[in-house]
């Protein structure tokens, strides 16, 4: 994980009017009666971990299964009768959608969705029960951006009204109404806020609730693959990142709003990119120890905790962004989580051109707790003879050292495949 603290910086021009804590206000009354106020829960475990008393803001039971409702509906709900017929249109990872597509029905506007092709079929299938027959999905490109680029399109040329994913006032004040919830359930602000951080809509909604609270600490988490927010803070300015990592889909934005940008600099904030197999490995710890099925983006929060360190006795709240996981994705998962914790390991291993050679190779290299997850010959010479792709789980990541110790000793050629190689992304 890396961290980054920003100090409050003068204002970037932008020519859009910031939200108010008054259009938090108002949205927080405007969507009253739609979008469920969610619960927030201490965690046990979180809390014996850091010392500090961590409670879960779970928007992951939010009638969407994610906070994007918020935003979508407060929007929305200020379009004039002209604007309605026109229809809507928006790009999405998927959680956007299922706003959208929840407040199209309810509002009875027609609207016209662009998803990249890499959205989990559990999101499509979610925001088409959400829509109905008010909606229409159309997949395109590979990214967030790519959609973005096909909806803006679609927008000049039928004249139906953007509801941007986060880069719009109304969007972001109804995103904050989560901050005023967590304030009156808590009964005072938190010491330590942990948002997860894909476009900025939702830490700048947060951070403008927030404006009474400046003494709370702000922290946004993003992954790794997709770290545009701690790129902008870096630069000045939103910049747009060459390559990200579309695993953490609900994250994974080439390049922050502008408008959130403008607000965030207003405020100090932390910002901690979080590995994507840390994020995999909180996944299944919400999942074992707390029941949450949280999707790689609602993880992001609590996954941050290790890097945040709060003090003991403060109180924390982590806000779960989302559920919206597709349980196919859970080998992928767990494998991300296996090789971070340094328990999941690959080799080209050569074997020699004699009989019983795979056997020594298990009695001798292999230790008592390990075991093979894969074995596939890349070049098969005869049953049980020629050069073989192998994956090994430790029994602990202490183990690795003996490993290839005894690797190293023996009589066969081994290569091991690093994570960071090129050859690694056609394993996992």
């Amino acid at each position: 994980m890396t961290s980054t603290s920003t100090p409050a910086a003068p204002p970037s021009a932008t020519s859009d009017p910031l939200p108010t804590g008054a259009d938090i206000a108002a949205a927080a009354r405007r969507i009253s009666g739609v979008v469920a106020r969610t619960p927030l829960e201490r965690s046990d475990r979180l809390s014996a971990l850091t010392g500090a008393t961590v409670y879960l803001k779970r928007e992951d039971q939010q009638r969407v299964r994610s906070y994007k409702l918020r935003g979508a509906y407060n929007l929305m709900a200020q379009l004039g009768p002209v604007e309605r017929e026109s229809g809507v249109v928006c790009a999405s990872a998927g959680n956007h959608a299922q706003g959208v597509a929840y407040a199209c029905r309810a509002l009875g506007i027609d609207g016209t969705i662009y998803l990249p092709r890499t959205t989990p079929r559990q999101k499509r299938d979610r925001i088409r029960a959400h829509g109905g027959d008010q909606v229409e999905l159309i997949m395109v490109g590979d990214t967030f951006d790519d959609a973005a680029e096909a909806a803006a399109r679609h927008a000049g040329r039928t004249g139906a009204v953007p509801v941007p994913p986060f880069d719009d006032a109304r969007t972001v004040a109804g995103q904050g109404t989560v901050a005023v919830e967590i304030l009156e359930q808590l009964g005072a602000a938190p010491d330590v806020l942990v948002v997860p951080v894909g476009g900025a809509g939702l830490i700048a909604g947060v951070a403008t609730a927030l404006a009474d609270h400046p003494q709370v600490r702000l922290v946004g988490a993003e992954p790794t693959g997709a770290a545009s927010l701690t790129a902008a803070l870096a630069a000045g300015r939103p910049v747009r990142l060459d390559h990200i990592d579309p695993f953490v889909d609900g994250a994974a934005v080439r390049q922050i709003g502008a408008l959130p940008f403008a607000v965030l600099q207003r405020r100090p904030l932390e910002v901690i990119a979080v590995d994507e197999g840390a994020i995999c490995t909180e996944m299944l710890g919400l999942y074992q120890n707390e029941g949450i099925i949280a999707e790689p983006a609602g993880a992001l929060s609590v996954a941050a905790l290790r890097a945040v360190r709060p003090r003991p006795g403060q109180t924390v709240v982590c806000l779960v962004s989302g559920g919206n996981n597709d349980v196919s994705r859970y080998g992928e998962v767990l494998e991300r989580s296996l090789v971070h914790a340094g328990l999941k390991h690959y080799f080209l291993v050569d074997f020699p051109q004699e009989p019983g050679a795979l056997r020594r190779f298990l009695d001798e290299v292999l230790g008592p707790d390990d075991d093979i997850t894969l074995f596939e010959y890349v070049k098969r010479n005869n049953r049980e003879t020629g050069p073989a792709l192998v994956g090994i789980e430790l029994g602990a990541p202490e183990g690795l050292p003996g490993l290839l110790e005894r690797m190293a000793s023996g009589p066969m050629q081994v290569e091991r495949i690093d994570p960071g190689s090129p050859a690694y992304r056609f394993l996992t």
